[in-house]
């Protein structure tokens, strides 16, 4: 099931009734994975209200929707029915931390170079930073220069030729933004689709990028 949402229009679907929410949450609280995602589907257009908030920060908003979409199924998932909260409340803080944590996290990302930031690896396998380079006159720094301009390139390409949810799938996947990478099954319970759909989607990005990097 896809719980997208019409990108320009900003068409969501509509939000449910109060009776129809307690009925699916009812029905989540007994394993029911479809009432889920119905909850989660449904759910949408508060995250697009909360991602308005940060309007002003320089991360595109349809970046910003994807993120909180991401803490929009945290919260479903964690949503205890038996306290007295409202599903609302609770999954818009859900969404709020989301978007927070990821822009704390892409603060280091910018056109500036950040000294201790990794650049690659040395021929022994060794992870290499700009200031270790720049230290040691002796190091051939070639290979390592070549690796920093082609994660730039990437970083560059990434925004240009990816949809959302790719550009989505690959930073979760590669750990990009300073964040722990993660598995492509942790990444389909957080997107509530397979992992076989997460490796569709990672492997039909991937080779956009090489396309596009050929190119």
């Amino acid at each position: 099931m896809q719980f997208g949402y019409i990108q320009g229009g900003n068409l969501f679907p509509e939000p449910l009734s109060k009776e129809e929410e307690k009925n699916y949450l009812e029905q989540m609280a007994k394993g029911d994975t479809d009432a889920r995602n119905i909850l989660i589907e449904r759910n949408l257009r508060l995250v697009a209200h909360v991602a308005k908030k940060y309007s002003t920060a320089k991360v595109e908003q349809d970046d910003l929707i994807s993120i909180g979409t991401i803490g929009l199924i945290k919260g479903i998932n964690s949503f205890n029915i038996e306290k007295n909260t409202r599903l609302s409340t609770y999954v818009a803080r859900c969404i709020d931390n989301e978007i927070l944590m990821y822009l704390r996290a892409n603060k280091k990302l910018g056109a500036e170079v950040y000294l201790n930031e990794p650049i690659g690896k040395d021929k022994d396998d060794n992870v290499v930073t700009l200031q270790e380079v720049l230290e040691n006159n002796e190091r051939n720094i070639e290979d390592e220069v070549d690796i920093k301009m082609k994660i730039k390139l990437l970083y560059e390409k990434m925004k240009k030729v990816l949809k959302t949810r790719e550009k989505t799938i690959l930073e979760l996947r590669f750990g990009l933004g300073g964040k722990k990478p993660k598995t492509q099954n942790e990444i389909a319970n957080m997107m509530g689709i397979s992992r076989s759909y997460v490796s569709r989607i990672e492997t039909k990005a991937i080779g956009k990028l090489a396309k596009e990097i050929k190119e």
